[in-house]
């Protein structure tokens, strides 16, 4: 049985998450909450979620194949699906070599991966995969319900489309910061990307999309900036997240960036009013 996600969701690590985020995005209208930032392998953080809510979608994005085992993520994921049933889908990824020692042989490891979730009966429909170039998104399409892609634009949406074909998720992820002054939040979205603009996966795919090494430099120039992460007021914003569904995403899922010490909720209620 396939996942009904909605068109929006909120993806955040587990330092973020808590059931009354949770909860308060479910009364909201968002269709899925996504447990980023590498969730260990019990799967813990995901249980809160979903005892917190009632018929919210959760996801994860993503399960570091390198970090969490196969069989133990394949247990964790039957005892979400017997406590919530229909609720969890399991999303899963090979990582950057930058945080993993022994990173070698990727595609080799995400098929040998897959290979021991169907031996552990996770169904192919509950199941995701991290995707950015063409190799593993048509590797997504037929070993997994979808692709999860991440520090991405329209333009890779609708390449990933065409990749994929009709029928199966594209569920790309998509930062924001509420704010109009310009300044402000390009400097908050620099804070943000420092790390992640020297991950060679994601270097590549932005290159992929037509950006320079120039704009990769010096924490990202402008029109990178701008690209990656959607700033202004709601309306604004709104219509750069519906920009991926016209490229042919089925859903999105929003991360808002902002102080560590930020309530997120109001932020993520005021855009969903624009959004509904």
């Amino acid at each position: 049985m396939a996942i009904e996600l909605g068109r929006f969701g909120v993806w955040h690590g587990a330092q973020h998450w808590g059931p009354e985020l949770a909860a308060g995005l479910e009364a909201a209208g968002y269709g899925a909450l996504w447990l980023g930032s590498s969730p260990d392998a019990g799967l813990r953080d995901a249980e809160v979620l979903l005892a917190a809510t009632s018929s919210v979608a959760v996801g994860t994005s993503v399960v570091n194949m390198w970090k969490s085992p196969a069989a133990d993520v394949a247990a964790s994921y039957h005892r979400l699906e017997d406590a919530a049933p229909g609720r969890f889908l399991l999303g899963v990824g090979i990582g950057h070599p930058e945080h993993t020692a022994q990173y070698k042989s990727p595609y080799e490891t995400i098929v040998s991966y897959l290979d021991e979730l169907d031996d552990a009966k996770v169904p192919v429909e509950r199941r995701a995969l991290a995707a950015l170039g063409p190799k593993v998104l048509h590797l997504a399409g037929t070993r997994a319900t979808g692709a999860l892609p991440y520090l991405t634009t329209p333009e890779h949406t609708r390449e990933a489309r065409r990749v994929l074909g009709g029928g199966v998720l594209l569920a790309p992820e998509q930062k924001i910061v509420l704010e109009t002054d310009e300044e402000i939040a390009r400097t908050t979205a620099r804070d943000y990307l420092a790390t992640y603009l020297q991950l060679d996966n994601y270097v590549a795919n932005l290159k992929r999309l037509g950006f320079t090494d120039d704009d990769i430099a010096d924490g990202g120039s402008d029109r990178l900036i701008d690209a990656l992460v959607l700033h202004g007021s709601a309306v604004e914003i709104a219509e750069g997240l519906r920009a991926h569904l016209e490229a042919g995403a089925d859903h999105v899922a929003i991360q808002q960036l902002g102080r560590e010490e930020i309530d997120l909720l109001p932020g993520y209620e005021a855009l969903a009013t624009v959004l509904a």
